[in-house]
């Protein structure tokens, strides 16, 4: 019998417009793979929505916010309705920036010097010596991140917005000069190690989904002994707060004088993104997994209790 798939994407938060790339990439690919599928832009009314479709198995195709910190994983749990990636828990503390170092920092795992403010703090002075980065605690895909650099007068201002939409507190941590490293871990083994290049000013919004906007040189042309460690540290996050599935964690290679010096974790994804710029698709064909065949592996792997 076939099995029915809701694949859920879309939603509200800020990165509305990936999650439906990723979701319809996905949900192609599993109606090639001859699962029924429906396909679900997500609204308040989703539990609702699940009880008139009953499907067999919820495959998460969201980002950000109520997809990805643990909110709809809850839902599904209390409907009994299988799902992908990881469970409530280990998806709300990857979505805490903040908390999620606190994770690594006690694992082992090397993070950046960093702490927590209000929105009106940040914005007022700096909250420590430039070149330092802030980041939204609960948000992805580079939404509402900025890098002051060294010899910036003030904070930017743009925080102070109207139509902000990345909460009320920020994350201010260290400025790593340096090279972006990433690794996902798929089914308890580290994937490639992948290098992004933008000549963007970091990997942003439009670095990360606009075609063209980043080069991804994977494997990453680095030492032996950094590209092992981002896979052990990749795998070790993953482990630490208890993921499930598919994850791809972030690196920072910090440089002096191009040498190599210290690997820093950034922060992990616990629903990377699946769109036709996204990374993990390509980490793993490289390991010899073809897009539906990943799919399909996302999906089997699905359960309750994550």
């Amino acid at each position: 019998m076939t099995k029915h798939v809701a694949v859920l994407m879309g939603g509200w938060a800020s990165e509305r417009e990936v999650s439906l790339s990723s979701g319809k990439a996905c949900a192609d690919a599993l109606e090639r793979c001859g699962y029924q599928v429906s396909r679900v832009d997500v609204d308040r009314d989703l539990g609702h929505v699940l009880e008139e479709l009953k499907p067999d198995v919820a495959f998460n195709a969201l980002h950000g916010r109520f997809g990805e910190d643990g909110t709809v994983q809850g839902l599904l749990e209390i409907m009994g309705i299988p799902y992908t990636h990881s469970g409530v828990s280990a998806s709300s503390i990857a979505m805490n920036k903040h908390l999620s170092k606190v994770f690594f920092k006690a694992n082992g795992i090397p993070v950046t010097d960093h702490f927590v403010a209000s929105r009106d703090e940040v914005a007022r002075k700096h909250q420590m010596e430039p070149p330092y980065v802030i980041k939204p605690v609960a948000d992805g895909s580079s939404v509402g991140v900025f890098i002051v650099k060294q010899g910036t007068e003030h904070p930017p201002q743009e925080i102070l917005r109207t139509d902000w939409k990345s909460g009320e507190e920020l994350m201010v941590e260290r400025y790593i000069a340096g090279r972006e490293l990433t690794c996902a871990v798929m089914g308890g083994v580290a994937l490639a190690v992948t290098e992004v290049v933008t000549d963007l000013n970091f990997y942003n919004y439009e670095a990360k989904y606009a075609q063209g906007g980043s080069k991804h040189i994977f494997p990453a042309e680095v030492s032996p002994n950094i590209y092992q460690t981002a896979q052990k540290l990749a795998l070790k996050a993953h482990e630490s707060l208890g993921c499930k599935g598919v994850t791809r964690t972030d690196f920072r290679l910090s440089m002096h004088g191009g040498e190599e010096g210290d690997l820093i974790c950034l922060e992990i994804n616990t629903q990377p993104g699946m769109t036709p710029t996204s990374l993990v698709p390509e980490m793993a064909a490289h390991a010899g997994h073809d897009f539906e065949e990943l799919v399909r592996w996302i999906l089997e792997d699905a359960s309750c209790d994550r």
